[in-house]
């Protein structure tokens, strides 16, 4: 009988050291989410203004040559500035999926080696 005592409190020990790895690893998913939606945010202002600033600049242009010189270096700007942004943005979710794993991880690696043992 106190064998199986054991096993149950084991067992209940199992499952709370589960739940609050998920509860952790739920945590980390909400806190990198933020992190990609602040900064998909920024991104998105700061482009906003880089094409007002572009239309402005449009709009004061003296000749054609300089409309199309003006539209090509915002061109490759943004097209840069964006390049950048998405594989930051891409770096962040391999972050958030690596710091979201190691809590379910490491319960694995206890409920594992407590099974073994």
């Amino acid at each position: 009988m106190i064998e199986f005592d054991k096993a149950t409190n084991d067992f209940q020990k199992f499952g709370k050291d589960g739940y609050d790895a998920v509860v952790r690893s739920y945590g980390e998913v909400n806190k990198g989410f933020q992190e990609i939606g602040t900064s998909f945010s920024d991104y998105s202002k700061q482009a906003f203004a880089d094409a007002t600033a572009t239309f402005e600049k449009l709009v004061g242009a003296k000749s054609l040559e300089h409309a199309i010189e003006i539209q090509s270096s915002y061109a490759k700007a943004a097209y840069d500035k964006w390049v950048r942004e998405m594989t930051k943005i891409s770096e962040m979710y391999v972050s958030v999926a690596r710091d979201a794993y190691k809590p379910v991880e490491k319960a694995v690696a206890k409920t594992t080696a407590a099974v073994t043992a």
